[in-house]
C-alpha cells in the first residue's frame, strides 16, 4: 500500500490565506489520474508548521473523503510535543487515514531514549501504521539506526521510515539490521535511486507534485527490474529536482505549481515569494521540461 511514488502534497491557500479546499480536492484527483501511488498531507511540503490544529485536521479529513479509497492517504502527525502528536494521530485514525508520518521532535532535541518513548507511546495508543520521518537538517535531531530497529522490533504498527538525512552510510546500516518487510522510503528526490538500491521501496516526493507520472515511472521501473530506465529517469530529472530546492521547500514547488496553473502560489509567512533571479531560473527549467510554455 505504501510503496511507489508518494507525493508530499502542498497545501493550497486562497488569497485570504485560508486553506483552499476546492484546489486540495482537485490536486488529490489530479494525482489519482496521474499515477501517484499514495498521498501524504500535512507534511513539511504541506506547510504543517503554519497550519492550526483545526486546519491540520480538516486537511486530513478532506483528503480522506476525496480519495474515496482510490489512493492511500498518509497523514502527517508530528509535533515536538508527544501529546500534540498523539492528538493528531488519533484524529487521523478516527477519520480512517491509511497511515501516519511522524517527524522526529524538533527544537527540543530529545535523546535517543526520548525518541524511543515518543514513538512507542504513539504506536501503542494509536495502532495505525506509523512511518518515522528522519530529517535532521530541519529538526536538529537524528534518529539512529539502532533506535529505529528497537522500535520496529517492539511495535508492530511501526512499519518503516522516511529517510531524508542524506546519509547513505546510515541508511545502509539501518537496512542491514532489519528484515525485508521493513519499509524504507526516500525523503530526498535526488537520492531516490541510490536509496532504493539498498532496499528502498519508494519515495515521499516533492518532485511528484509537478511530475507525478515520471516519478511513478522511476520507482516502478526499479521495482520491476528495469534499472537502465530508472537510472535514465533519475539523471534526467536531477536538474529539476535541484531547482525545486533552490530556496526553502515548498517555496519553489508552489511557485512551479502556480506557473503551471494548478494552484495560486500562496505561502504563509515566514515563507515568502521567491527572489526574482531564482524564480527566473526555475521558470526556465520548467520550460526545458515542457511543463510550461
Amino acid at each position: 500500500m505504501f510503496t511507489g511514488s508518494i507525493v508530499a502534497l502542498v497545501t493550497p491557500f486562497k488569497k485570504n490565506m485560508q486553506v483552499n479546499e476546492e484546489r486540495l480536492r482537485f490536486l488529490i484527483n489530479w494525482h489519482i489520474k496521474n499515477k501517484t501511488d499514495a498521498i501524504l498531507v500535512c507534511g513539511t511540503t504541506g506547510e504543517s508548521a503554519t497550519l492550526t490544529h483545526d486546519e491540520h485536521k480538516r486537511v486530513i479529513k478532506v483528503a480522506v473523503e476525496e480519495a474515496k479509497g482510490k489512493i492511500p492517504i498518509i497523514a502527517g502527525a508530528g509535533s515536538n510535543s508527544t501529546q500534540e502528536a498523539l492528538d493528531l494521530a488519533e484524529f487521523a485514525r478516527r477519520v480512517k487515514a491509511n497511515a501516519i508520518l511522524v517527524i522526529t521532535p524538533y527544537y527540543n532535541k530529545p535523546t535517543q531514549e526520548g525518541l524511543y518513548w515518543h514513538y512507542k507511546k504513539i504506536a501503542i495508543q494509536v495502532k495505525l501504521p506509523l512511518i518515522i520521518y528522519n530529517v535532521p537538517s530541519r529538526t536538529g535531531i537524528n534518529i539512529f539506526p539502532e533506535t529505529v530497529v528497537r522500535l520496529y522490533k517492539e511495535c508492530k504498527s511501526i512499519i518503516g521510515i522516511k529517510e531524508a538525512s542524506g546519509n547513505l552510510d546510515q541508511i545502509t546500516k539501518l537496512m542491514s539490521l532489519v528484515d525485508r518487510k521493513f519499509l524504507l522510503l526516500s525523503g530526498s528526490d535526488e537520492l531516490t535511486l541510490p536509496i532504493m538500491s539498498v532496499g528502498g521501496k519508494g519515495v515521499i516526493s516533492v518532485l511528484a507534485n509537478i511530475m507525478p507520472k515520471e516519478t511513478h515511472s522511476l520507482v516502478e521501473s526499479f521495482l520491476k527490474g528495469n534499472l537502465e530506465k530508472a537510472k535514465k529517469l533519475q539523471l534526467e530529472l536531477y536538474p529539476l529536482i535541484k531547482a525545486l530546492f533552490i530556496e526553502t521547500n515548498p517555496i519553489p514547488v508552489k511557485t512551479a505549481l502556480g506557473a503551471m496553473g494548478l494552484i495560486d502560489p500562496i505561502l504563509r509567512l515566514p515563507l515568502c515569494k521567491m527572489r526574482k533571479e531564482n524564480e527566473e531560473k526555475l521558470i526556465n527549467i520548467l520550460k526545458n521540461y515542457n511543463l510550461i510554455s
